[in-house]
């Protein structure tokens, strides 16, 4: 994979994170000049939804529309489920980033897992030219994580990069300017949020919604990365009991909740082994010797890093801005 994205030599202008949680954008001499939730809310009167809100302004609708809206995100576990939110997604992001300043048909490259299937490129292909966008480059997510992490990806040693998005976590194994093997599984913190969520459901009958599953992950991973001790906090969470029918609070300690974030951890391990048992010994060495990389929004989570190295003895670095790397990655690129 090259280090530069061009068209008959003229060079990419935008550069798209197109995540599950959040959109980015980067112009070509100006940075990130975008980053919102990956939100759209629609009008559900007419024979077409029409698009009320996008991006931030949606995030205080979640789980308070009447029937007559309906608030989608335009990716799940990484890919596009929805072409018509993600079309004005990306309509919306060019507007709100680059204003009077758009080109009238920019080129674009725009992240991607690298798992995946053709139909889904064809979709977001799609998508992004209905959006008005002009030629679109799709590229390597793990590749541009690599590249914003600091990695050396073009020189000839094995690097291992562990990505942890929203909607998906990629490991792969970069060497001379390519990849040479990846695993993914479609889990991330949407797949943690949603757990965390069943967990109040089925244990404790207790219905909790999105915005405050959101935050009472954040304050799980703040409370587990505290110094010893600090599990016997209790966290709190707001929402409805399933016996009484009524608002109320419940109480829970961080410890039982520490256990269904355990469970989530695990399924990242597990691809993290399977693609070490599957590298060659060069690549293999490289990769002792140096260590791996973890980036992506659940960088963040302390147990990730913590069960990669109990279980591989692999040390596990984090770059200054993980939840950043793959936006910083395609900015590169822009720049090269």
């Amino acid at each position: 994979m090259a280090n530069m994205i061009s068209w008959n030599g003229r060079r990419a202008d935008i550069a798209i994170d197109l995540g599950t949680a959040n959109t980015r954008v980067a112009a070509r001499g100006s940075g990130m000049v975008f980053d919102e939730p990956s939100l759209c809310c629609f009008s559900n009167g007419g024979t077409r939804p029409r698009l009320v809100a996008a991006g931030e302004a949606v995030r205080a609708m979640v789980d308070r529309t009447p029937d007559s809206l309906k608030v989608t995100r335009p990716l799940r576990r990484g890919v596009l489920q929805d072409i018509d939110a993600t079309r004005e997604l990306l309509a919306y992001a060019m507007s709100s980033s680059l204003g009077r300043r758009r080109l009238r048909a920019p080129r674009v490259a725009i992240g991607i897992p690298a798992d995946a299937t053709q139909a889904e490129r064809s979709a977001l292909l799609t998508a992004a030219s209905d959006a008005g966008l002009g030629p679109v480059s799709l590229m390597s997510e793990p590749f541009a994580a690599a590249l914003g992490a600091g990695l050396a990806v073009h020189r000839p040693e094995g690097s291992m990069i562990v990505e942890c998005g929203a909607g998906t976590t990629e490991v792969a194994v970069i060497s001379l300017g390519g990849i040479c093997l990846t695993r993914s599984v479609r889990i991330g913190g949407a797949a943690l949020d949603t757990a965390l969520a069943d967990h109040f459901h089925f244990r404790r009958k207790f219905l909790i919604g999105e915005i405050t599953t959101e935050r009472l992950k954040c304050d799980l991973v703040r409370l587990l990365g505290a110094p010893d001790g600090e599990e016997s906090q209790m966290i709190e969470a707001k929402g409805r009991s399933l016996t009484s029918g009524i608002p109320g609070v419940q109480q829970v300690p961080v410890s039982e909740l520490r256990q269904v974030v355990a469970k989530h951890v695990a399924h990242i391990v597990e691809v993290v082994r399977d693609v070490l048992n599957q590298t060659p010994p060069e690549l293999s060495h490289d990769i002792h010797e140096k260590g791996l990389t973890l980036t992506g929004g659940s960088a963040a989570i302390p147990c990730i890093g913590q069960a990669i190295t109990a279980e591989t003895g692999l040390r596990v670095h984090i770059p200054d801005h993980p939840h950043q790397c793959v936006m910083l990655g395609l900015e590169a690129m822009l720049a090269s």
